[in-house]
């Protein structure tokens, strides 16, 4: 089933006018989806003085298929994606793009009736924690490698427990890492549990079933001076402690019909925003009175829906794209609800986002990366340039100088061409 190689191979494209080798260059790691706290900030990068009318692709390789999210450190790129009826995780020079390790496991998937365009993944953001990738493959199978090498350390396939191991069109939800705990939600639209592995050695520490497994991602907060894990699974939005897989509290919003449960739910000042296809974007807010977890909810906004893409935080702003309109760029006031600013329909089926001072950075699916100011009553776009002639569904990385950005088949890296590569403090 699996199966590791070393293989130097030059990348096949390297079109950097300036000398990489002679310049410093680093990144900070980017550990998973959104980032090492799943909100897509990134806070000390430094923009450029000004915005380059167009970005310089360093190298562009083919590594095949899929939505997960490039991972950064130490100089090093890893990715997963598919190649044939294999899922490959991929480990790349960040400056060359030259191939230092990959591993593969064996996954063949039939793609249900719908979701041909979307391909058989994997879809679901490896992470990355002291030197382990975790990684969920479209199957519902969980593997943990060795960073340095690509070595399987271990795997679990909790299949047999489920009449169906994963949703209709494949497992999508990303692994969390939190200490010594990698937590995934696994099963099918029916049933399934969220479940605590150890990272070290895969052994189970706590299942919490029954709820069936949605697309979305969790996330950790503390709340009330508890750290919990927060998912929106089939049914509902839900906090669970992180320590003993305690059901803490529910918000009821279940996966109905076709209108499913595929964006995340992002976590900003103490409440989490989620929002569904067709059924509006809200504001909850958990707390603790008398010994009793309960969850409010603070707002409800109508107008806008959100069918995959994932919205960001950025001060006391909400942005995402609306599925409404054909695809709508959208930024609401996260104290009341309230629409600031709509941009035109059309724009896309989906979106990701990162946030940085000032600013937020939207990858649509189209190819087109946007620059956008978070400041005003409306939609300005400070900078836009075209990446990809290929639907870019993976969140793209923000570098020191530049982005990685995953298309339908390669991974590819630009770079501000007039701006020298420099080190960056710490994200």
């Amino acid at each position: 089933m699996f199966s590791s190689a070393s293989t130097p191979v030059l990348s096949w494209v390297l079109l950097a006018a300036i000398s990489l080798a002679d310049s410093p260059m680093s990144a900070a790691d980017w550990t998973g989806w959104l980032g090492p706290q799943r909100n897509g900030w990134v806070a000390d990068f430094q923009a450029p003085t000004a915005w380059p009318e167009q970005l310089q692709q360093v190298w562009r390789r083919e590594v095949g298929a899929g939505y997960g999210t490039p991972l950064v450190s130490d100089d090093r790129v890893y990715q997963h994606a598919r190649q044939g009826n294999d899922e490959v995780l991929w480990c790349l020079d960040l400056a060359s793009g030259e191939v230092i390790w990959k591993a593969k496991v064996k996954t063949p998937f039939k793609i249900a009736g719908g979701g041909e365009y979307h391909g058989k993944g994997p879809k679901s953001n490896p992470a990355l924690s002291e030197g382990r990738i975790f990684t969920l493959g479209i199957t519902g199978v969980v593997s943990a490698f060795d960073a340095s090498s690509g070595d399987l350390i271990w795997q679990r396939d909790e299949s047999q427990r489920f009449d169906r191991a994963f949703p209709n069109w494949g497992a999508s939800t990303s692994p969390l890492v939190d200490g010594d705990r990698m937590i995934i939600h696994l099963g099918g639209d029916d049933e399934g549990l969220l479940i605590a592995f150890d990272v070290k050695s895969g052994k189970k520490l706590w299942h919490l079933g029954n709820d069936g497994a949605a697309y979305a991602s969790p996330f950790v907060a503390t709340l009330e001076g508890v750290r919990q894990v927060i998912e929106w699974n089939h049914n509902a939005l839900t906090g669970v402690d992180i320590q003993t897989g305690k059901r803490l509290w529910d918000y009821p919003f279940a996966h109905v019909g076709s209108n499913q449960n595929m964006p995340s739910p992002i976590f900003h000042q103490d409440r989490v925003f989620v929002g569904g296809e067709n059924r509006g974007i809200r504001c909850v807010k958990p707390h603790l009175k008398d010994g009793r977890w309960t969850a409010e909810e603070l707002w409800y906004q109508k107008k806008l829906a959100l069918d995959m893409a994932t919205p960001i935080a950025n001060g006391e702003r909400l942005f995402g794209l609306s599925h409404y309109r054909m695809g709508q760029l959208f930024c609401l006031d996260t104290e009341t609800g309230d629409i600031i600013w709509l941009g035109p329909g059309r724009r896309g089926d989906n979106a990701t986002f990162l946030s940085i001072p000032q600013h937020i950075i939207t990858l649509i699916d189209t190819g087109e990366l946007l620059v956008i100011s978070t400041e005003g009553d409306e939609l300005e776009t400070v900078a836009s340039y075209t990446v990809s002639d290929q639907p870019t569904w993976a969140a793209p990385v923000l570098l020191d100088s530049g982005f990685l950005i995953k298309d339908r088949g390669t991974l590819a890296r630009w770079i501000f061409p007039n701006d020298p590569l420099k080190k960056a403090p710490n994200r």
